[in-house]
């Protein structure tokens, strides 16, 4: 071990010193230098995964977590009983609302922001909203369809985000980018009229949510333009995730009754309840910390692409599990539609491309 060492620096050697301090010395306190195996180990920290390992673990975490949650939500709204979305989706938000609080405060993943302006909070709240209504008609959904069509479903996202963005913006993109959604219309309506398990409640809110989620990711551009106001997606949980509990208590309790009690008293039954809702409402917020770390190591582009391919994963992870009956027209009713996403994203690239080259 090397002894700390001090630096003894004359007074009057140094012309800014002031010759009335009250030592004889100023001392300068030089830190213990390393060995060098405490050297060895702080370099050394993240070097057991190569960068590409690594990458590949967080997308296959990223993988597990957006399906983990879709099956368990289906499993817990249609096969175990529990009857109560909205109850089931407060839940969700409490959980992403203590978990993302401990992320930040404690963890430090990302620097904590601060709301700054009470215009600044309206805005949240207004996501909130949207956020809301998009969750609950997602996991509604999953009481009367599959999996396989949920997704199906949810893949014509771009077809919404196109349509908000021209009515609230006024945005037209290129008629390429018009033209390759419409396999992707062609694609749910083929899927629609070949599912076995069709519902027309379960198929409306299953577009709503859709649409919600569209419809959030447009207004969030639009309202948290400037700098000052941009949130980190984090950090954006962290405030809407609480705003959307507080939101969602009211209707739960005004649509699904006394649901805390029935939980409670499912619970004192059978205790596998517990761990159904616990590790839901975990797996609800891995979700959301994947997306933001398959962003940081790879790119918004891949997290799109990973999207595309999570949407047919997690239909033929649900039908084996499930065993809910598939079509040939409705497999190839969500393959147009895949096929008309990827279209849709390499279209929007071109266009992006051509404007930045004007």
């Amino acid at each position: 071990m090397v002894e700390a060492q001090t630096w003894t620096t004359r007074r009057m050697s140094n012309p800014r010193l002031d010759s009335t301090a009250s030592a004889d010395h100023e001392v300068l306190d030089i830190p213990v230098t390393p060995t060098a195996d405490v050297r060895n180990s702080i370099y050394n920290v993240g070097s057991h995964l190569s960068p590409n390992l690594l990458t590949a673990l967080i997308i296959a975490s990223w993988f597990m977590s957006n399906i983990g949650v879709l099956i368990l939500n289906k499993y817990l709204l249609s096969f175990y009983g529990y009857r109560y979305p909205i109850f089931l989706t407060m839940l969700h938000m409490i959980s992403c609302a203590c978990y993302s609080y401990a992320a930040i405060n404690f963890l430090e993943i990302v620097p904590r922001q601060h709301i700054l302006s009470r215009k600044q909070f309206l805005k949240i709240f207004a996501l909130s909203v949207i956020f809301c209504f998009s969750v609950v008609c997602g996991n509604t959904s999953l009481r009367y369809i599959p999996v396989s069509f949920n997704q199906a479903i949810g893949a014509t996202t771009p077809f919404f985000t196109a349509i908000f963005a021209f009515l609230i913006t006024c945005k037209k993109e290129s008629g390429e980018v018009y033209f390759a959604l419409l396999p992707v219309v062609f694609g749910i309506v083929l899927a629609s009229n070949s599912e076995p398990l069709f519902n027309l409640f379960g198929f409306l809110v299953c577009i709503g949510s859709t649409a919600g989620r569209a419809l959030k990711s447009v207004v969030q551009g639009i309202l948290l333009t400037s700098e000052a106001e941009k949130l980190h997606s984090m950090n954006l949980l962290l405030y809407m995730a609480p705003m959307a509990a507080m939101i969602l208590l009211p209707f739960t309790l005004y649509i699904e009754g006394n649901v805390a009690r029935i939980t409670l008293e499912k619970a004192r039954s059978d205790s596998f309840i517990v761990f159904l809702l616990l590790g839901n409402a975990t797996v609800a917020y891995l979700v959301n910390l994947a997306n933001f770390l398959v962003t940081k190591h790879t790119s918004a582009l891949t997290l799109q692409v990973l999207g595309n391919a999570k949407a047919a994963l997690a239909a033929f992870v649900s039908v084996m599990i499930f065993r809910n009956p598939v079509t040939v027209m409705g497999m190839t009713g969500f393959a147009v539609t895949v096929m008309g996403v990827v279209l849709y994203s390499e279209a929007k690239k071109r266009s992006k491309l051509q404007l930045t080259t004007h």
